[in-house]
């Protein structure tokens, strides 16, 4: 697949939209932005709700791909779980393939698995084909829009690259993160990847960089091209320093859902 002329990029004014409409055009894509939202300094974006087929189908008319990461991004009463990410991706779908759209780049979650255990000492890395084990209703929502990613390839043709993201920030906050951290740079690196890469039918990835204490086999995500740079090992030394080792009987220490499992973040609604 060669380089998409223009991508339509859903959660354009979160935090990771806010990244990436800043880092994709570097590698030369051309944005257009939607979100339920305002985007501060785009005023030509697109301001609707997911709910709004017509406007979610006028968005994706003439685009080359969809980069859809709108939606609620941490736990959330099960109707509005329903409504923003599983009614909204479904809504996403349907317009992608009633306009054409050959690829979709889909946000999922470590939280998808969130319930399985971590590597320890010698265990091998967590593949990308590992069960759905969701750890919240946000975490069950990405189990289903995987499951339908593949779906509209079996059923459609619809490409997808399903990307399980870690945790996407600066720096690393927490012990756990040590593990799941996806550097800016490479978060920049790996959505490109996705959007470009050949014939990728309906490939699941896991969104990290090169950790030393990765709990993740990245080899679906380098069969993309995706060539991490970074590595969360120089934060370690303060973060364990400040915290300690993980405590082996802290579920959120020792499953990849961190605190999904335990407390969970809840969305401001």
């Amino acid at each position: 697949m060669s380089a998409p002329r223009t991508v339509l990029l859903t959660g354009a004014a979160g935090t990771l939209g806010t990244l990436l409409r800043s880092g994709l055009p570097r590698y030369g894509h051309e944005l257009r932005l939607f979100d339920v939202r305002p985007v501060e300094g785009e005023p030509d974006a697109i301001t609707a709700d997911l709910s709004d087929r017509a406007a979610l189908r006028d968005a994706v008319r003439g685009v080359d791909a969809v980069l859809h990461l709108a939606g609620i991004s941490l736990e959330a009463p099960f109707e509005s779980v329903v409504r923003a990410n599983i009614e909204g991706t479904y809504n996403v779908y349907e317009a992608a393939r009633e306009e054409g759209v050959s690829r979709v780049v889909f946000a999922s979650s470590n939280h998808a698995v969130g319930f399985t255990p971590a590597p320890r000492g010698t265990d091998p890395l967590i593949p990308a084909d590992t069960p759905h084990r969701p750890d919240t209703f946000y975490g069950l929502s990405k189990a289903f829009g995987e499951d339908l990613a593949q779906l509209y390839w079996d059923k459609h043709g619809l490409e997808t690259v399903s990307v399980r993201i870690g945790a996407c920030r600066p720096e690393p906050a927490d012990v756990r993160m040590l593990s799941v951290w996806l550097s800016p740079a490479d978060c920049l690196r790996l959505f490109h990847a996705a959007l470009t890469a050949e014939d990728v039918g309906h490939t699941v990835v896991h969104g990290s960089s090169a950790n030393t204490r990765a709990w993740w086999d990245l080899s679906s995500a380098r069969a993309l091209g995706y060539e991490p740079r970074d590595d969360s090992e120089p934060y370690a030394k303060k973060l364990v320093a400040e915290q300690g080792e993980p405590d082996p009987d802290n579920p959120a220490h020792t499953h990849l859902g961190g605190t999904f499992l335990t407390d969970p973040p809840i969305w401001p609604y």
